[in-house]
């Protein structure tokens, strides 16, 4: 008969791991707890270990055909914005693709996942699986997110989401869809016994990309090139251009930091002074309550919106607003100053008739 164990990775190392032995059906045979104190001391053929998603980028895509490596080298250079570790520091795995084209994606640092291997190893576990928490739940229904709690963080699963974030950000992570909180243990783990089953992808392959001489990014790229009259080749071309202009954006950038900090006009380098400068304090009350009030003073401003929220717990909040005219932003300013708040406008552009901005929120100074 068939087994597999499934093991519930902890986010802190010095805690156990609870433990089932599924057989070929799903139901549970055994059930335990092993840590490298207290290591597993029965074979199993096979296991998969849940591990915390708050550690992964998951995202589900649309990518060109090719070999899995030529895949996770082209998620790596989709997710590359997002992405705030070199290539060669990172661990991709790409799911299978769906009926829409697309497939699931998750990233991690190396470093992290080698720690995982390492611990399951001293745990008397070799060969594991690696899912991270989010894609081991299924999607709630009607564009429901799935809401699970492991250890300190909530995984969301929805058709188009698989995050793992603080409790107190969930609603404002899942943009708007319906939390669908499970909390019956025995639900919990009848969705991990068929994760176990059948896993979205797996972590557990380290992934080097080298080729001697080439930058991080495009040692992916050069990869992902093998895909001749690929899509793929279209994002050869889009590097190729970006590059190009990414000296540009470097004298843009130190422009900007002139503009942001006139007293820079002479620094010898304007730009890491301002990123010093720009590098805030996180504010009161934590990232969940800046974001609150971020949406509270876009609220006191006629036609003005959030594209985007980026959340830094020692950074603050970084985001991207949209507004009728230039001196909205300085009323959102004054609404996020009365609550104790520092909104620094890192770029400004006019955008089809109306003003974008790119902006950090931090505590006053």
């Amino acid at each position: 008969m068939s087994r597999t164990r499934l093991i519930l990775l902890p986010a802190r190392a010095e805690e156990a791991a609870p433990f089932m032995t599924l057989d070929a059906s799903g139901a549970v045979l055994e059930r335990g707890r092993l840590s490298p104190e207290a290591p597993a001391t029965v074979a199993v053929p096979r296991s998969v270990a849940i591990v915390p998603g708050a550690r992964a980028t998951m995202r589900r895509l649309a990518l060109p055909p090719g070999n899995p490596a030529q895949k996770r080298a082209a998620a790596l250079w989709a997710l590359r914005d997002d992405l705030a570790a070199p290539a060669e520091r990172l661990r991709a795995a790409v799911g299978a693709t769906d009926a829409e084209g697309r497939s699931w994606v998750a990233v991690v640092d190396e470093a992290v996942a080698a720690s995982w291997a390492d611990w399951l190893r001293l745990s008397g576990v070799t060969g594991a699986v690696l899912l991270p928490d989010a894609l081991a739940l299924e999607p709630g229904p009607d564009g429901a997110a799935t809401a699970v709690r492991f250890g300190d963080d909530l995984a969301l699963r929805a058709e188009d989401l698989a995050v793992s974030v603080q409790p107190d950000l969930a609603e404002t992570v899942a943009g708007g869809r319906p939390l669908l909180a499970v909390e019956d243990s025995g639900r919990v783990e009848a969705m991990l016994a068929r994760a176990a089953m059948n896993p979205a992808l797996d972590l557990s392959a380290p992934v080097r990309l080298t080729a001697g001489g080439l930058k991080p990014w495009r040692r992916a790229l050069a990869l992902a090139a093998a895909l001749a009259l690929s899509p793929l080749i279209l994002i050869l071309a889009e590097a190729v251009r970006d590059d190009a202009a990414a000296r540009d954006a470097d004298a843009r950038a130190a422009s900007t930091a002139r503009r942001i900090f006139p007293d820079l006009a002479s620094a010898a380098d304007p730009l890491a002074e301002a990123e010093g400068r720009l590098a805030v304090s996180p504010p009161p009350g934590g990232v969940a309550s800046a974001a609150a009030a971020l949406f509270t003073a876009l609220e006191a401003v006629p036609q003005s919106e959030l594209d985007s929220l980026t959340v830094d717990p020692e950074g603050g909040v970084r985001a991207s607003l949209r507004y009728a005219a230039y001196q909205d932003l300085e009323a959102i300013r004054t609404a996020m100053e009365a609550q104790g708040l520092t909104l620094v406008d890192v770029s400004t552009v006019d955008d089809g008739g109306r003003v974008a901005s790119d902006v950090i929120v931090g505590a006053a100074r």
